[in-house]
This record gives C-alpha cells, sequence and structure tokens, in this order.
C-alpha cells in the first residue's frame, strides 16, 4: 500500500495544497485499489466479471466496425 504524503511551503495556500494531493492520490490509483480491495471478492467472481467486461468490450467494438461499414 502506498503512502501518499505533500509538503505544504510555508507561504502555500492550504486549498492548493489538498488539491494538489486530491490529484496525486488519484493519479496513482490509491482510491481505486482501495475500493477493490475494501470486501473479498471470490476468484470465480473475479474471473467472470472480467469475462464480461471483455464480452462487452467486444460486442461494441462489432457494433462500431458494423456502423463503419454502413457508410
Amino acid at each position: 500500500m502506498h503512502i501518499a504524503y505533500i509538503r505544504v511551503d510555508d507561504g502555500e495556500n492550504l486549498e492548493k495544497a489538498i488539491k494538489r494531493f486530491k490529484r496525486m492520490v488519484e493519479k496513482e490509483g490509491i482510491i481505486r485499489e482501495w475500493k477493490k480491495r475494501e470486501y473479498f471478492e471470490k476468484p470465480s467472481t473475479i474471473k467472470n466479471r472480467k469475462k464480461k467486461s471483455l464480452e462487452r468490450k467486444l460486442l461494441k467494438k462489432a457494433r462500431k466496425v458494423a456502423a463503419m461499414k454502413n457508410y
């Protein structure tokens, strides 16, 4: 797990420092990782979720290709 921290300069606005911190946390994916690990998920559930996601992605791509052929 990452430990996120920033240094706040003497003259720096606190609101600006908070925004900088939020941006850093979002960029590193800390919140996304925390939400993913918040509850235990069975390996089979993870596999099914990834499989469904891939199917949706392929269907979307197929629809896009079909739409391009119609033009």
